[in-house]
């Protein structure tokens, strides 16, 4: 049986999942870090909502962000991200591996 911890992440990351554009975040990280900005203008979206997805990404422990002067670059955590760009979520009692965004 899974613990209560352990159950409580997977929620947390399966929740932060659960929203279109954290998707869309989640695959343009997959092929490098990017900034808020970046990410913005290639996802079409408004800056702040950018800011607010990736904090909730941040807290579900999925992405991590990097401090270069005042601007941050996001990146996929080392755990969830391959060499090959595909994702994979550790759910506790097993890993998926997170389809691209078409």
């Amino acid at each position: 049986m899974t613990d209560f911890k352990q159950a409580e992440q997977c929620a947390a990351r399966l929740s932060a999942l659960a929203e279109p554009n954290r998707m869309r975040i989640i695959d343009a990280l997959r092929t490098g870090s990017r900034t808020v900005t970046e990410l913005a203008m290639l996802l079409k979206v408004e800056l702040i909502n950018i800011s607010v997805h990736l904090k909730k990404l941040r807290d579900a422990d999925l992405v991590q962000g990097k401090k270069f002067g005042r601007f941050v670059e996001y990146s996929l955590k080392p755990e969830i991200a391959s060499e090959d760009g595909a994702v994979y979520l550790d759910l506790g009692w097993c890993r998926v591996e997170l389809p691209a965004v078409k």
